[in-house]
């Protein structure tokens, strides 16, 4: 009786078109659905992010993965925490349940598979004794094209961090992967995922921080971004490793200034584990290498309605 994967995001943005061309530019491919814009990544049969028309940018819904089977413990699950189910929005696919979590976030839980994702060629490097590449250069196309694997997780603001992990927890049956004191938390499925699926960053309202895509290796992180800046868009943060969780990342920020991040090489939790989730320091709550956190990183610019 749990959350399996993450599924997509959908976002609320003014101007659609200038959405569809970020995330084009970012590597995905689009669809125009008529009353929304599905995005995707290449190779990869399930929507990833959604977009639909409105007055202004915010974060419309998290939609999360399960079995059929698990659906019926999770209505009751919810219904007992004192969730009221809502009415499915009428833009978007909406099998399902619908509900909003403690932050007021629009959350969907459906019976659907995580679809396979485009398999990366190994990354063959060269360590002090073991040199597993030899006779060929090892750096990559100043051409390569960087297309994302797959959505990996999903950041959002929230005003108070230890009910909202205490709500995805019990409630949902997500486990909680690492935190850092009452600035930020982590959450993985027990299923076996990725060290976070959804993350949680304290601020003065909820909101929208960022998604990240997982692309084939650290090159392509590093590629990833520097095409983007190329092409106009402003540096959100990066290149550099992250403490918790342990991925390479660069971020990007979108037109209404949210961000994307291209990642690689996160720690996996299988389901077999019992994971210790640490308590980290707040020196260690975002990153061990990198450029220094840019002062708006943590800001919230998502307006309020």
């Amino acid at each position: 009786m749990s959350i399996q994967f993450l599924q997509h995001y959908c976002l609320t943005v003014p101007d659609l078109a200038l959405g569809r061309k970020f995330y084009e530019d970012f590597g995905l491919e689009a669809e125009d659905r008529g009353d929304h814009l599905a995005l995707r990544c290449s190779g990869r049969d399930q929507d990833q992010v959604l977009l639909v028309e409105g007055t202004r940018r915010r974060l419309h819904h998290i939609s999360l993965g399960t079995n059929e089977s698990a659906l019926p413990g999770l209505r009751e699950a919810i219904n007992a925490s004192g969730t009221e189910f809502v009415d499915p929005p009428v833009q978007v696919p909406n099998d399902g349940l619908w509900f909003r979590d403690p932050e007021g976030t629009l959350i969907n839980v459906c019976s659907a598979e995580s679809a396979p994702w485009a398999v990366a060629p190994e990354w063959r490097i060269n360590t002090p004794g073991h040199y597993v590449r030899q006779g060929m250069r090892g750096f990559p196309s100043r051409d390569t094209v960087v297309k994302p694997r797959r959505l990996g997780h999903v950041m959002t603001f929230t005003t108070k961090l230890e009910r909202q992990v205490e709500f995805y927890t019990q409630v949902l049956g997500l486990r909680l992967s690492d935190r850092s004191q009452d600035i930020v938390a982590f959450m993985h499925c027990p299923g076996g995922s990725d060290h976070h699926v959804l993350a949680f960053l304290s601020g003065t309202q909820p909101g929208f921080h960022h998604a990240s895509f997982e692309v084939a290796n650290v090159d392509e992180v590093g590629l990833g971004g520097r095409q983007m800046i190329v092409k106009g868009y402003r540096d959100g943060w990066g290149f550099g490793r992250h403490v918790i969780g342990s991925n390479f990342f660069h971020y990007i920020r979108d037109p209404w200034n949210s961000m994307a991040e291209y990642y690689c090489d996160i720690d996996y939790i299988p389901a077999d584990m019992t994971w210790e989730s640490k308590n980290w320091p707040a020196e260690s709550s975002l990153y061990i290498w990198g450029p220094d956190v840019p002062a708006d990183f943590p800001v919230n610019f998502e307006n309020p309605d």
